[in-house]
């Protein structure tokens, strides 16, 4: 990392590059005043007071009413709101996903930063003022969010497995896909990967925290199993332009006629099979990293509402995107293609660019821009780089699977990038 070589020149730099990232977080972005969160906040109240948590709704921008679309486990995790105020509940989300995108950031160029030697309280304070600037992570703190903390919990199995404790891994996706069923995606990459015992334990853990909410809420998980998880309207308008997912691009490119489930449906199948290939390669290469990027990216796509916030999960994507082109071994080519390419996707997904097309999305114009963050998605499942034998946890240190006598939870199957 190029800049002051001083602790008072690194110093001055980090104050100045707090400073314009905290203006601009005050006076660019939309502010969503945590819509969300007061879904959840006066959902579970609603919840405590009659019973009936799916009933409660809440009107949006867009005119839709919208209510507690999670599993009944989430709402268990979200009682402790009852508790505080609503000023309390805010701070007590900022602060959890504070810590989420310090852990996160700490994972994530923690072997950059060791491998090329950078100050580490510098490259950490100038990775965090980029890493606010991103939309999807403003929004996740603006709307009160969880996805980061989804996201935290998720690569928690990812250092495990690259660490050679694969023995250990698979809670954290199991939590996750029992509080939102969108992680599931991550129970099948264990399974297309061979991590067996780690995929026994990501299924075991989210039916035991599933069954856990039924014991403790029958009539709750009653309702969500059998007619909210169904009820589409509970979670917006499809060609809503923060739909940043392949049905979002169905439904703007055909609207106002509702897109085919049949070619919703082909067009998964397809992500999935290039996913799936992808992950192999991933694993047999010893990136473990790359892929669970990758299973952000294709739970993104394939999911039927991604909301610009959702795309969180692209981060772990665009670290191993930079990553690559930082790694001396690469033609000096390469890396400048990549760095350049990691620079140009950072630099929209800061943009706000498909808000341009909120209110006409028409045209061949409004269709490439109003899914600028699709086009993004899939290139990245594409062609995001793989690190063969230079892979690293995200501890920094050399991956198990390249280290003679020391292995993952079952066997890796070969593969090519």
């Amino acid at each position: 990392m190029t800049g002051p070589t001083t602790t008072r020149g690194r110093l001055l730099l980090a104050l100045g590059l707090t400073g314009a990232s905290m203006l601009f977080l005050v006076t660019v972005p939309l502010h969503r005043h945590w819509f969300d969160l007061n879904v959840y906040y006066e959902a579970v109240g609603h919840w405590l007071r009659d019973g009936r948590i799916y009933d409660f709704t809440i009107p949006g921008a867009d005119g839709t009413d919208y209510g507690f679309t999670y599993p009944p486990f989430a709402a268990l995790c979200m009682l402790p709101m009852a508790l505080v105020s609503w000023p309390g509940a805010i701070t007590i989300s900022m602060l959890l996903n504070a810590a989420a995108s310090a852990t996160l950031l700490s994972w994530l160029i923690g072997p950059a930063v060791h491998r090329q030697g950078w100050n580490k309280w510098f490259a950490f304070i100038v990775a965090a003022c980029l890493f606010t600037l991103l939309e999807p992570v403003r929004d996740t703190f603006s709307f009160g969010q969880v996805n980061l903390l989804l996201l935290v919990l998720v690569f928690s199995d990812a250092w495990l497995l690259s660490t050679g404790r694969g023995r250990f891994a698979g809670s954290g996706i199991g939590l996750a896909a029992a509080i939102k069923l969108t992680p599931a995606i991550f129970i099948i990459y264990l399974l297309v990967t061979r991590r067996w015992r780690a995929a026994g334990v990501a299924t075991g853990t989210a039916v035991a925290a599933t069954l856990l909410a039924a014991w403790v809420a029958p009539g709750a998980s009653r309702v969500y199993w059998t007619e909210a998880l169904w009820d589409t309207n509970r979670i917006g308008v499809l060609s809503y332009v923060s739909n940043q997912s392949w049905d979002g691009v169905l439904a703007r490119l055909l609207a106002p006629v509702q897109p085919s489930g049949a070619v919703w449906a082909v067009g998964v199948l397809a992500i999935l099979a290039v996913w799936a290939h992808r992950v192999r390669g991933a694993a047999a290469v010893g990136d473990e990293v790359a892929g669970f990027a990758l299973t952000g990216i294709a739970a993104c796509l394939i999911s039927p509402i991604t909301w610009v916030h959702h795309l969180v999960w692209l981060i772990p994507a665009l670290a191993v995107l930079a990553d690559t082109g930082l790694r001396p071994g690469a033609p000096p080519a390469r890396r400048r293609l990549l760095l350049r390419a990691s620079a140009a996707i950072y630099v929209i997904l800061c943009s706000s660019l498909v808000w341009l097309w909120r209110f006409d999305f028409t045209g061949v114009s409004g269709f490439l821009g109003s899914n600028a963050y699709v086009w993004i998605c899939l290139g990245l499942l594409l062609a995001l780089p793989l690190r063969g034998d230079a892979a690293q946890t995200l501890s920094g240190e050399p991956h198990p699977a390249h280290i003679p006598g020391a292995g993952m939870s079952g066997p890796i199957p070969k593969a090519t990038r």
